[in-house]
């Protein structure tokens, strides 16, 4: 067939592509690294990360043409060097690790993620973190952007102690993960990632994209923060702890 059809498939990638696009809206920030996960319960990551592709650039470009005007230039001059290094890390690797150990990785990144944010939620208060801290974070999200398009995590745990105002924190975050999305084309046509199947696949999800952001600002001003919050870190739990026993079984 020229396209998935699988009807798994949709049932998981649909709501994935739907989380993906409230977290680039910017409410749930960061938790769009769980809509990977969620694809692989039916795919396997690589593949699951090729068919995010142009869903991605879709939702990055919806983003920059909202927040064009709230940007943090200096922050993204510093963020984008490491956030590339972080990218050509991941393409040299990516090779050498097979599906299994990637979506271990993802898995276990996944449960860091939840573990991080329940044991040491971000306080106001916090001094921000020095610069050396934020290379490695955001090289780190550039790496786990790659594999898995998981590279929120990382770089809010640097970027959220900044203190940015929301829609300044948001527009600077749409327009590091353009550029390191972007990135990715060149060595995901290299590593065979983006083929027939997988695009017109892609295809099909793209619809939900711009769907997923208008649905994260409505929620924005309808539901308990802390409602969404419970929910999403109940299926990040589930997914990491599935992804893990996956790669270790």
């Amino acid at each position: 067939m020229p396209l998935i059809t699988d009807p798994f498939f949709y049932a998981v990638a649909i709501p994935a592509v739907l989380l993906l696009g409230v977290s680039k809206s910017g409410f749930g920030a960061g938790f769009g690294s769980l809509a990977v996960p969620m694809m692989a319960l039916a795919v396997t990551v690589p593949q699951a990360a090729a068919i995010l592709m142009p869903v991605l650039l879709v939702m990055d470009l919806l983003g920059m043409a909202a927040f064009r005007k709230n940007v943090d230039r200096r922050l993204l001059r510093f963020l984008l060097p490491f956030g590339l290094l972080g990218i050509v890390i991941g393409a040299l690797l990516f090779k050498v690790l097979d599906a299994q150990v990637v979506a271990g990785i993802v898995g276990g990144f996944t449960l860091l993620f939840l573990a991080q944010r329940l044991l040491f939620p971000p306080r106001a208060d916090s001094p921000p973190p020095p610069q050396w801290v934020g290379a490695l974070l955001t090289a780190t999200s550039g790496f786990t952007s790659f594999i898995a398009h998981a590279g929120g995590p990382p770089i809010n745990a640097y970027v959220i102690p900044l203190r940015l105002s929301p829609v300044l924190f948001t527009g600077t975050m749409a327009f590091f993960f353009f550029f390191i999305n972007l990135s990715k084309w060149i060595p995901y046509a290299w590593l065979g990632l983006l083929d027939l199947r997988n695009m017109l696949t892609s295809l099909a999800l793209l619809p939900f994209a711009p769907i997923g952001v208008w649905v994260g600002v409505r929620i924005a001003h309808r539901i308990q923060p802390l409602l969404f919050y419970r929910l999403v870190y109940t299926g990040m739990f589930l997914t990491g702890v599935k992804l893990v026993w996956d790669a270790w079984r």
